[in-house]
């Protein structure tokens, strides 16, 4: 089966559960190229000149054409396709946010999700919407790589690469956000707590510490493979009580308040607006840092003791540097 075809139908089944979300226009992206004329014109054209030669690649010379660009296609065809992946990615990125504040619910929260579960099993359902959204997730991912193939394809040119790399700079590749990996995390928890008893079609998801390196491996149906290193660029360990800039990559807590010249126990979030991810040098990556809750609590339960003797020399480091500011403050405070 095509891929369209297996498209069509998934976006049917998630209209079907109402689950209906932004997606990307496959079908109609390919009939904007299909109609584009000069490149039919300049398919012809070429396959005229070719004569007897394109015989044998008759329907591939009627797609191609020698074009590095087409304004009848550009000017529909990619800002349409970027606000598709503008979308995708805020829809993504909410419906993930709802999801893991119902399983990392802090205080009175966590207290009323604990107390809803004693009357209602949420956690079959927590486990739907997780599948539902990384189904979605790639989806919608291969879709768009497909379509940006095809382009390519049609003008021979690299433009939809280009596009490819200029979505991902802007944090609209989907596959790229730390939410997909809190959702893997959040995944193999649930299998965890549920006894091993994980979907065929995700079991094989996995997160594996070494002295190599730290990976979480993802793995999907038709050979889609994604690895995410999980390995902090500063301390070159595997990352503790994790954090994503909103450029997407992932420190320690305690590193990235280094870097950032801030104390641990005041956080992340106290950073100046002009403070620079340490490894892309981009600026105002912290103001938006997400706090991976999901990563986190997987650590602490496959690899207790590697966790238990980091967030020990995480809290005496902490301890240190409270005391050394409250002095400093108290000196302050009374002249000396």
């Amino acid at each position: 089966m095509k891929f369209g075809e297996t498209f069509m139908e998934y976006l049917q089944a998630e209209e079907g559960l109402d689950k209906f979300s932004p997606h990307v226009e496959y079908k109609r992206l390919k009939k904007v190229l299909k109609s584009c004329r000069a490149c039919r014109a300049a398919a012809l054209k070429e396959s005229n000149s070719n004569g007897e030669q394109q015989e044998d690649h008759e329907n591939e010379g009627s797609e191609i054409c020698q074009l590095e660009s087409c304004q009848l296609c550009d000017q529909n065809f990619f800002a349409e396709l970027k606000k598709e992946a503008s979308d995708i990615a805020g829809c993504f990125s909410s419906r993930v946010r709802r999801l893991l504040q119902l399983h990392t619910a802090p205080g009175i929260q966590k207290y009323l999700v604990t107390l809803r579960q004693c009357f209602k099993n949420d956690q079959q359902a927590m486990m739907q919407e997780c599948q539902i959204l990384i189904e979605y997730a790639m989806m919608n991912a291969i879709a768009m790589q497909k379509i940006l193939k095809k382009y390519d394809k049609v003008h021979c040119s690299v433009t939809g690469r280009n596009f490819k790399s200029k979505m991902r700079s802007e944090r609209l590749e989907i596959l790229q956000s730390p939410w997909l990996i809190e959702l893997g995390a959040l995944y193999m928890n649930f299998n965890e707590s549920n006894g091993g008893k994980s979907n065929v079609i995700f079991s094989q998801f996995s997160c594996n510490l070494s002295d190599t390196g730290s990976i979480m491996t993802l793995k999907f149906p038709d050979s889609v493979k994604l690895e995410y290193d999980l390995t902090c660029p500063i301390c070159l360990d595997t990352v503790f009580n994790p954090y994503a800039l909103s450029c997407g990559h992932l420190f320690c807590k305690s590193c990235a308040c280094t870097a950032a010249s801030v104390m641990i126990f005041q956080g992340i979030k106290a950073a100046s607006d002009v403070s620079k991810c340490p490894v892309c040098r981009e600026v105002g990556t912290y103001a938006n840092a997400v706090h991976m809750l999901e990563l986190d609590l997987l650590q602490k339960k496959r690899f207790k003791q590697y966790w238990k003797e980091r967030h020990a020399s995480e809290r005496a480091e902490m301890v240190k540097q409270s005391k050394i500011y409250w002095d400093n403050q108290t000196r302050y405070a009374v002249g000396f």
